[in-house]
């Protein structure tokens, strides 16, 4: 789809909802799955999907911060975790600042172990490569901390006619609270495209593309390029709650029209969809 919507989360108003307090132990798998399809007015189509999992485990809780532990789930297989030097990854988050790595050193041995087994050295860092898809060969701990927050629905608080926005679009939009569901009230958003960021994104795959079939183009040209293209489009946002505020599940529905210079149009569908839920918790740890 050339755009991948971040699943971080401005809420521009006092936070009002109460969500669970977190205690030692408590556990939680979060999978994340998409799918997409697009058509165009020439007759193609084609259509992807995926699914990815990780468990958020609270380590600790102070009157300040909270630790939280993040791993692959217990059904990875070893070759799953030899194939990611990510996870385990322990995460210390503050009231008031940023996240940060607590076990960084860790990080860094698992990565100079995978870049041996690969092959590979400091210097093929940032590289993309292709196999069955295309990799960029990350190297930087940090880049865990934005993994995560992919996954996070924890940091999210909601509130009926709160201001709301994500990346990607062009300004907020008004949170709505619905009909309670199963568990809890649900709330839904509708936000506008920014073309200028799916011109990007899509600019910034080209490049990468270049680079994997040795015919490099920068990012000025590419940009350019895209930028003779007409998109708009819409982001669709469902955040499902539990009794306790607590945020269960996001259903993120993102719809694209361009019109390409050759004068056909593109439709695309791309539904990502984020689940929590509780696992048998450990409070002895």
């Amino acid at each position: 789809m050339g755009m991948r919507i971040v699943a971080a989360v401005l809420t521009l108003a006092p936070p009002a909802s109460t969500q669970s307090e977190p205690q030692a132990g408590d556990a939680h798998e979060i999978t994340r799955s998409y799918q997409t399809e697009s058509e165009t007015t020439d007759g193609s189509s084609g259509s992807s999907n995926g699914r990815t999992s990780i468990v958020e485990r609270v380590v600790r809780v102070d009157s300040d911060s909270v630790e939280l532990e993040y791993d692959l789930p217990s059904s990875a297989s070893a070759d799953d975790r030899a194939r990611e030097w990510q996870f385990p990854a322990r995460v210390l988050k503050p009231v008031n600042g940023p996240a940060q790595l607590s076990n960084r050193p860790e990080i860094e041995a698992r990565i100079a172990v995978w870049l041996k087994a690969a092959g590979l050295t400091r210097a093929d860092c940032g590289r993309w490569i292709f196999t069955w898809n295309a990799f960029r060969i990350e190297c930087d701990p940090e880049s865990v901390l934005a993994t995560i927050e992919a996954y996070d629905l924890r940091s999210i608080t909601l509130r009926d006619g709160a201001a709301y926005w994500e990346p990607g679009t062009r300004n907020p939009g008004t949170l709505t609270r619905s009909a309670n569901g199963p568990d809890g009230p649900t709330f839904t958003v509708t936000l506008q495209i920014d073309p200028d960021a799916v011109n990007r994104a899509r600019a910034e795959s080209d490049v990468v593309t270049g680079e994997i079939t040795r015919t490099p183009v920068t990012l000025e040209a590419a940009q350019r390029d895209r930028a003779r293209q007409q998109v708009s489009g819409t982001l669709s946002v469902t955040f499902e709650t539990n009794s306790a505020g607590d945020v269960q599940r996001r259903s993120a529905i993102t719809k694209l029209e361009t019109r390409r210079v050759d004068g056909e149009t593109e439709r695309e569908t791309r539904t990502e969809i984020t689940v929590r839920r509780a696992v048998v918790a450990d409070r002895g740890s």
